[in-house]
């Protein structure tokens, strides 16, 4: 068997950094967080080997993909892992890793850019057997190819920029009319955010229910699922609720969608922890992208399984074949976890940076907070609003509905506005305790 890492970089922050050190410790292995001035005295930092990786703003620290692999080698650490979000799917850090004797936690370059390439990863998605939401096959060449193309997929389509992600570089065009526009602008955006302006277009389902099935692979060609999450409840394409099992897929649909990502993943040659997201379209789970790495919703699939996914991670890095069969993966109950934000939803979702001067998370049976906040811990105004995660666990969806209620009622929070009120509204409403709803909007709130 491979010997695990001595010393590994963490090189992200927050509940991220927090939650990858905890799977080190119950490994042995020593994790080192790479940090910006703004994180370097953050009470989660405390006691813990610290490099400083550059200023505040994330361009000159976290981002910063030749500082993020220098402090690894600075540091004498034999492995490298990116978290989620940040530099965690950019296969340039995995290169270089691999060019300086690091362990790069993640799929290999080459997977993570087929993936990054919205239209290769259609492309790769077709030939494993998943099916696609119809569309360009491939780039559009200009507005006249894509006036074409749209007319045979049919209207609305939406726009989608080649390397983009998390809603940038999208536009809906509802008809012939609004295709100039709708394509000119797509392109804008995406060369402002992704440095190019290749788009794509696919038909544009509304109404859906988004879906994602966790998946893991080892390099020796096997891989497993661990049921899907439901992430229906968005906003701007950013999540806020998720859960486990979906509660619009059959036990017929469930098991064929699952078994067919898993086989999907072994046919790129996937390697470690990886999200297929779907689109729940008709009846038909859609192919949209896969993401090279976990999720901050990983958690739900933690609580339903049992099993500890960033360990897992770790051990296949270190060339460990995978540690379960996929009849070793219970999926047991219902799983249901809230995102808390530091923003105001009632003024617009607006980020609140500040100082939290209390802090009191549920507890008890069943009950899972995934933070770094302590009371008087300041938000930074740099990075992404997440302050915890809270993970509730229930027999069924009815009684993890009842207890989710019930474990933010108890969460106190002061100093700063959060999403809490939101997620009490949503909970509570019928839309939600009855699944009628999609992606088009938030049930309970307005």
């Amino acid at each position: 068997m491979p010997p695990l890492f001595h010393r590994l970089l963490i090189a992200n922050r927050g509940e991220v950094a927090v939650r990858i050190a905890r799977a080190c410790d119950s490994l042995g292995i020593v994790p080192v967080f790479a940090v910006s001035e703004a994180d370097r005295t953050a009470p989660y930092t405390q006691g813990r080997e610290v490099v400083v990786l550059g200023p505040a703003r994330a361009a000159q620290s976290y981002l910063d993909v030749e500082r993020v692999v220098q402090a690894a080698v600075q540091t004498r650490c034999s492995a490298l892992h990116p978290g989620w979000g940040f530099l965690s799917e950019n296969p340039l850090l995995a290169t270089l890793c691999a060019q300086h004797g690091v362990t790069f936690v993640g799929p290999p370059p080459h997977v993570t850019q087929l993936m990054g390439s919205k239209t290769r990863a259609k492309a790769a998605m077709r030939a494993a057997g998943l099916h696609l939401i119809p569309g360009s096959d491939g780039v559009l060449s200009s507005v006249e190819h894509a006036k074409t193309v749209a007319a045979e997929v049919g209207y609305p389509v939406l726009f989608k920029a080649e390397n983009g992600g998390g809603g940038r570089g999208m536009r809906i065009a509802r008809s012939a009319a609004e295709v100039d526009t709708a394509f000119n602008e797509a392109q804008a955006e995406a060369r402002a955010a992704f440095g190019g302006d290749r788009v794509f277009l696919e038909r544009l389902v509304e109404g859906g229910h988004h879906i994602e099935v966790q998946v893991f692979a080892d390099r020796y060609g096997r891989a497993i699922h661990l049921g899907e999450r439901d992430c229906t409840v968005q906003r701007n394409h950013q999540k806020l609720i998720e859960e486990s099992p979906s509660p619009v897929l059959s036990a017929e649909l469930r098991a064929a969608t699952c078994a067919a990502a898993a086989h999907a993943a072994a046919q790129i040659g996937y390697v470690g922890a990886g999200t297929m997201e779907l689109l729940f379209d008709n009846g038909v789970p859609r192919f949209m992208e896969m993401n090279c790495r976990l999720q901050v919703e990983h958690t739900v699939s933690e609580e339903r399984t049992g099993k500890d996914l960033v360990v897992a991670q770790l051990e296949i890095a270190a060339g460990r074949p995978l540690a379960w069969m996929q009849n070793d993966i219970p999926l047991t109950g219902h799983v249901i976890e809230c995102r808390i934000n530091a923003e105001d939803p009632s003024a617009g979702f607006k980020p609140a940076p500040g100082t939290i001067t209390k802090w009191e998370p549920p507890s008890g049976d069943g009950i899972r907070v995934d933070t770094h906040v302590v009371p008087g811990y300041v938000v930074p105004p740099f990075y992404d609003s997440l302050i915890a995660k809270l993970i509730v666990r229930g027999s069924d969806r009815a009684d993890a509905i009842t207890r989710m209620l019930a474990a933010l009622s108890k969460f106190v929070v002061e100093g700063v506005p959060t999403t809490i009120p939101m997620h009490l509204a949503i909970l509570g409403s019928e839309a939600f305790k009855s699944s009628s709803y999609d992606t088009r909007a938030i049930p309970g709130w307005p």
